[in-house]
């Protein structure tokens, strides 16, 4: 497995950085800590990944977004410790604790990283991800929840609704979710239509598939704006 030379592209493009990783936002240790699991599909689980005295700037540096759906890098002002945050997932040395887990090199990749602030009730039904992605993981940045199950993501066993499922994440501030993609990566959360912070990268399997990826999300942003859903 290659170490931490990351060649790839990343969506942050010429704007990202070597992060200084004595500073940093992730807790590298606490992702290596998570916990894998291999029922229904390769998925990691892990709390406490963002370390706690970030986590103030963090609130106060998250994008200012007014439209639901995931947004790129590219389409939101990206400023302070959450800047940072998303230069962490797009380093090499993320790639490189992730391929580890999962042992699977992911340094060829490179990486679609999106946010959302805002979710609708049709968001969240039962998928796989598409065939482009090679791997995804979840940040989530909201300081409580709800126990009725709305919002959690659910590790699924099909396409055929919420239930049975093999574990649910709560969507709070330091928990991550990362997956494989395969036929059987099926998972997804009960509806939910409000707040729900979530960053969200993804390991592509080339660079016309990202570009290809981000004109998609742009167009979808459009046609949100003028129709408004």
């Amino acid at each position: 497995m290659s170490v931490a030379n990351d060649s790839a592209p990343g969506a942050m493009g010429n704007r990202a950085v070597a992060p200084a990783w004595s500073d940093s936002v992730i807790d590298l240790d606490a992702v290596r800590a998570a916990t894998v699991n291999r029922d229904p599909y390769p998925h990691v689980i892990g709390s406490g990944v963002l370390r706690g005295a970030t986590i103030p700037s963090l609130r106060s540096d998250f994008p200012d977004i007014d439209k639901p759906g995931f947004l790129t890098v590219d389409e939101v002002a990206l400023r302070g410790r959450f800047r940072q945050m998303v230069e962490e997932i797009e380093s090499p040395e993320f790639s490189e604790v992730m391929s580890r887990l999962f042992g699977v090199d992911l340094h060829p990749y490179p990486r679609l990283t999106t946010i959302r602030k805002l979710s609708q009730l049709k968001d969240g039904r039962p998928h796989q991800d598409g065939t482009a992605k090679v791997m995804t993981a979840l940040f989530y940045l909201n300081d409580d929840w709800s126990d009725d199950g709305a919002g959690r993501l659910r590790v699924l066993h099909g396409p055929k609704g919420f239930e049975p499922y093999t574990l649910e994440v709560p969507p709070t501030m330091g928990w991550m979710f990362a997956f494989l993609r395969s036929d059987r990566s099926w998972h997804g959360h009960p509806p939910y239509a409000g707040v729900r912070k979530v960053v969200q990268t993804a390991w592509v399997k080339d660079e016309g598939e990202r570009q290809r990826k981000m004109k998609r999300n742009a167009t979808a942003q459009f046609f949100k704006g003028i129709f408004g859903r």
